[in-house]
């Protein structure tokens, strides 16, 4: 279940793509999938990158000759030279950092000019609907630090030299889960989730696993209404 639309990317042979934050990898391997030079993903969670890696070599390895990396690193202090990569992905991760704008200074740093940033972070109206159902949900260590206003982040993003060249917004029929998780936090923390809960959990798997047509246009078409993910796509200005 990718964040990030790889069609409204122009990936060429060449090009080296970064993803900050890669979680279990879902944006790196379908990055490996496409005609670029090399993939890196790099999160702070040894879990996640342990998951990550067995993934791909699984799935994604027997499909592709791209060279992909998993790498332990921090957002605040990336281990790459400047201008290193033409594409910087980084999604769902600048909502749990204080020091959000010193990760877009480096998010800025190791874009090549004329490269592209691909950023998402939860949007406003269904996070506000998260915070009031529950304290927890963004409490939790870890957990959420601020919602994001759209116009804020863009704002954030286009001071470093970025100029916007698409958006959407993406996982409408995420919203209601969460909205349900949240509304029976302490529930389903304790391992007693209500049965609209463990349904909705059981339909989400199984959209990602068989990605029904149906289903997809249905949350193409809900997107812009209850999208939990607002998705921006920057170029760096400057002469590639």
């Amino acid at each position: 279940m990718e964040t990030i639309d790889f069609d409204r990317l122009t990936l060429t042979p060449g090009m080296r793509v970064l993803d900050v934050g890669c979680g279990e990898g879902r944006h790196v391997h379908a990055a490996a999938l496409e005609n670029v030079a090399e993939v890196v993903g790099l999160d702070l969670g040894r879990n996640n990158l342990e998951a990550a890696r067995e993934d791909y070599e699984e799935y994604i390895a027997p499909e592709t000759d791209v060279p992909v990396t998993f790498l332990s690193g921090d957002a605040l202090r990336l281990p790459f030279a400047d201008g290193a990569f033409d594409v910087v992905c980084c999604t769902e991760v600048l909502e749990h950092l204080p020091d959000y704008e010193s990760a877009i200074d480096e998010l800025r740093r190791v874009c090549a000019p004329g490269g592209t940033l691909a950023v998402s972070v939860p949007r406003e109206g269904p996070e506000r609907v998260c915070w009031a159902l529950s304290d927890e949900y963004h409490a939790v260590e870890g957990g959420h630090v601020r919602i994001f206003d759209r116009e804020e982040l863009r704002a954030a993003v286009e001071r470093r030299g970025f100029r916007r060249v698409d958006s959407h917004f993406a996982h409408a029929l995420h919203s209601p889960y969460w909205w349900l998780k949240c509304l029976w936090w302490d529930r389903d923390e304790r391992g007693e989730p209500p049965l609209p809960l463990r349904a909705y959990d059981r339909f989400l798997e199984w959209d990602v696993l068989e990605s029904p047509r149906p289903v997809r246009l249905l949350e193409r078409a809900l997107d812009p209404a209850l999208g939990k993910s607002v998705v921006y796509y920057f170029e760096l200005e400057g002469q590639a």
